[in-house]
């Protein structure tokens, strides 16, 4: 009998949904060990909602646990490069929430870090999974869909002010960043996962939408190291919200669904150039099994690359390789500069793209997240 992975969910905000998404439905696989979170109030009302008794408050708790082994970090940004040192240092397995850490350096620190440790990493990209984004990755890795052409992200959502009442967020010290850093970054990681790695950026931000320090629009022009191009935009100040990725390949054209926040699930529009490619296509989809989106997948296969030593299904580089496209963003707006990427370590926003002003911070709650 497989042995149940026990897991300990650190923040009540977007916790919850690993719980709901990621861990009740493979309750054959983990078991709800604990719950950590510094408002007692929370912390609660979720261990009582899950039948969970370990309840903590001192994060370092969890590190001593023999019987744990899986630490889930769900805290905010600011916090995810000291807690998830800490949690490999410790030997535990990591999941944690996007982003990953706060610059180029700090993730370069937690790669080194896995390479000394037991425990495995793994970022969180919960798009990455369903049956759209799954369906068009398969024609693209089979070779059907050919050279890529161009392609074109859009991320269309709406944040208010009462978004932004949580103290944390829309603050450079906290948050790290805005639209760019905490919701477009799905999106643009799920490009790079279809189209390939980007060689170069010419990128604006902007805030226009709230009144916070952090951007709420961007926009970009990009070049891919395999020749194709692409336009990156996003914006908090939409009056609807979609989320929409057109790709163009030389044999078949994509478009996501347009559901904001899960734009894997339901299968894209695949638009194949002529009747060669589409039957190409139908034998390669002919018996295609349902694959459950976001946290249920993503947390099924980590497990099985646990049990299995296999490749796990995000990996740290997968969050650098996010991260270096957040650091050109950010440096190529300032200077209004293209940014070739990679980025190399001297570069000057390789130790953090965060304006100088704004790098000092007081003691930052390690609490909610949503």
């Amino acid at each position: 009998m497989t042995r149940l992975r026990t897991v300990a969910v650190v923040g009540c905000g977007i916790g919850r949904s690993h719980i709901v998404e990621g861990y009740v439905p493979n309750a054959d696989k983990f078991r709800l060990l604990a719950i950590c979170d510094i408002d007692e109030k929370k912390m609660h009302a979720l261990a009582d909602e899950f039948s969970v008794e370990r309840r903590i408050a001192d994060f370092d708790d969890l590190l001593a646990m023999d019987d744990l082994d899986i630490i889930d970090i769900c805290t905010p940004p600011k916090l995810h490069f000291p807690m998830v040192m800490k949690a490999l240092k410790a030997g535990k397995h990591v999941i944690c929430e996007k982003p990953l850490v706060g610059s180029l350096s700090e993730v370069d620190q937690v790669i080194a870090q896995e390479k000394l440790s037991k425990g495995r990493l793994m970022p969180v990209f919960q798009y990455r999974f369903g049956d759209g984004i799954e369906q068009a990755k398969a024609i693209i890795d089979a070779g059907i869909a050919g050279k890529p052409f161009i392609g074109s992200v859009e991320t269309f959502w709406t944040r208010g002010p009462d978004y932004y009442e949580v103290p944390w967020r829309g603050k450079w010290a906290t948050e790290l960043g805005g639209v760019l850093m905490t919701h477009a970054i799905h999106q643009h990681d799920l490009f790079n996962y279809l189209m390939g790695d980007i060689k170069r950026l010419f990128g604006r931000v902007a805030t226009r939408v709230n009144k916070i320090e952090v951007e709420d629009c961007v926009t970009a022009s990009i070049e891919l190291t395999n020749g194709a191009l692409a336009s990156f935009t996003a914006t908090l100040g939409s009056a609807d919200e979609i989320t929409r990725i057109r790709l163009t390949f030389e044999h078949v054209t994509f478009e996501s669904d347009h559901e904001a926040y899960n734009p894997g699930a339901k299968p894209w529009v695949i638009l194949p150039r002529d009747q060669a490619t589409k039957d190409k296509i139908d034998a390669l989809l002919k018996d295609w099994k349902h694959v459950p989106s976001r946290f249920q997948t993503q947390m099924a296969r980590f497990f099985d690359a646990l049990e299995n030593g296999s490749a796990l299904p995000v990996t740290s580089a997968d969050s650098r390789r996010a991260l270096e496209l957040v650091t050109a963003f950010y440096y190529s707006s300032l200077t209004h500069q293209d940014v070739e990427l990679p980025i190399p370590n001297d570069h000057p926003n390789y130790e953090s793209w965060i304006p100088a002003a704004f790098r000092q911070t007081d003691e930052v709650p390690h609490g909610n997240r949503s």
